[in-house]
């Protein structure tokens, strides 16, 4: 069951992290309540909170969340995305979030961005797969069984 829980874990969050990811660089998703997004939008709002270089910002922002859900959808050196989402998790805290306080802006009051809580939750999923991995039906699993028989193997060869 273990196996099970990290893998739906590793996906869903994985997949909030492409989506966000994709709307930073290409504006997919966008719409009422989320903006256009894209490069520039990305870049403009970067800008707004007085970061600098705010393209390079953005792109960067953009690659690390749509290829840290990548990998932790396929448990592909899921602890590294991992580390990598909770590094930018707690710089949009920094940059941003922290000012607003806990609680989201649940009754989108006009003037208030949202607070940490969503990032708080994030981050504390990622740290549970930072500290169990990816699981045994990622491809990090995979890969340790593959190792694990090999040694078994080798083992076996020298006892015989």
């Amino acid at each position: 069951m273990t196996a099970l829980g990290l893998l739906i874990v590793r996906l869903t969050v994985g997949a909030t992290f492409v989506a966000h990811g994709l709307h930073k660089l290409f504006g997919i998703g966008g719409g009422p309540g989320v903006g256009p997004g894209g490069l520039d939008q990305t870049a403009a709002q970067f800008t707004t909170l007085g970061l600098s270089p705010a393209f390079v910002l953005a792109v960067f922002a953009g690659v690390t969340q749509l290829a840290g859900g990548i990998l932790l959808g396929a448990g592909l050196l899921t602890r590294w995305a991992a580390l990598a989402l909770i590094a930018y998790c707690a710089i949009v805290i920094w940059a941003d979030h922290g000012r607003w306080g806990f609680f989201l802006n649940w009754i989108n009051a006009p003037g208030r961005g949202h607070g940490i809580e969503y990032l708080f939750v994030l981050m504390g999923t990622l740290g549970c797969l930072l500290v169990t991995g990816g699981g045994e039906w990622s491809l990090d699993g995979r890969r340790a069984r593959s190792v694990a028989r090999t040694a078994a193997g080798r083992a076996r060869a020298r006892r015989g």
